[in-house]
């Protein structure tokens, strides 16, 4: 099951980075101007993006939430274009953590194939309804993800999550529901809310082992981000430079997080994060909230 799970990984990544290629080089007929640096070879800011937060995502924080308050804080990327960007630019680093934890991790495989299949159909319809809606709603979608993101992280910061559970495993009942609550967070995860806190609630409210909840969470996100970065990507809803900035800093950062670092002590940190997700949320629901004609931003 490791080397099905592993060769596939392989798979997306290779037809992944096809479908970028040749949206990139589509664009750069279009716009010849896309040739010059400022089109497509990412600055500083954009690769030390990617560093960062897939840096402290391998070690367990997450990166969707923390770079969504990045980007609204820098004005790097409009709102709508966000999420899009955000699976673009984290696909290949997931799918690099996601092969690690799944080769290091044990996980009955059953259990580990359906709840990563079941996201994978979540995101592909999410990815879908996300690519067609105005900025307005994906603002009130991404204020709303957040706020329940930094719920969720507080609610694992404060351990309010079943304890001493050793299962590796689901029976068929709970497993169905737990598919279920998967497909419903790999179709959230089109909108910016990232699948590590849910995941690990999720497993531990279920019986299994928490350490379990790495390889499921990373190998559901390996899978579900190309299949969504693939539809974000024919959309044109993604800024494709900033995306491969992303990927950049973020696949040395995985390997540096993963065997080098290991662990860090993170519980302030975590906390740090909380706030800044939730006022990343309360700042994007008021300008979703706010008249048109404030909603103009520059972007770099």
């Amino acid at each position: 099951m490791k080397l099905v799970l592993i060769t596939s990984l392989g798979l997306l990544a290779v037809w992944l980075m096809a479908v970028v290629v040749i949206s990139i080089r589509r664009s750069v007929k279009k716009h010849k101007e896309l040739a010059s640096d400022a089109g497509l070879v990412p600055n500083r800011m954009e690769t030390l993006i990617g560093f960062v937060a897939t840096f402290f995502d391998t070690l367990g924080i997450g990166s969707f939430a923390p770079t969504t308050a990045w980007f609204r804080y820098t004005k790097l990327v409009p709102d709508e274009l966000i999420p899009g960007t955000m699976n673009v630019g984290y696909a290949l680093p997931t799918i690099l953590t996601a092969y690690i934890f799944i080769d290091h991790v044990d996980v009955e495989p059953v259990t580990l194939l359906s709840m990563i299949v079941s996201s994978v159909l979540g995101a592909w319809l999410g990815a879908g309804i996300v690519a067609r809606l105005p900025r307005k709603r994906i603002q009130i979608g991404m204020g709303s993800a957040l706020v329940i993101a930094g719920l969720l992280m507080v609610a694992s910061q404060l351990n309010l999550k079943s304890e001493g559970a050793q299962a590796l495993g689901l029976e068929l009942p709970m497993l169905i529901l737990a598919c279920l609550v998967m497909a419903i967070l790999g179709a959230l995860m089109t909108i910016g809310v990232g699948l590590y806190a849910p995941c690990m609630i999720l497993v531990s409210l279920m019986g299994m082992n928490p350490l379990a909840a790495f390889p499921i969470m990373m190998g559901a996100c390996a899978f579900l981000m190309p299949v969504a970065s693939v539809r974000f990507v024919h959309s044109g809803k993604q800024l494709m430079k900033v995306a491969l900035g992303m990927t950049l800093g973020g696949l040395p950062a995985v390997l540096i997080a993963a065997f080098l670092v290991k662990s860090l002590p993170l519980y302030y940190l975590k906390w740090l994060v909380v706030v800044v997700v939730l006022f990343t949320a309360i700042q994007m629901l008021r300008s979703a909230l706010a008249p048109e004609r404030t909603q103009q931003h520059s972007y770099k």
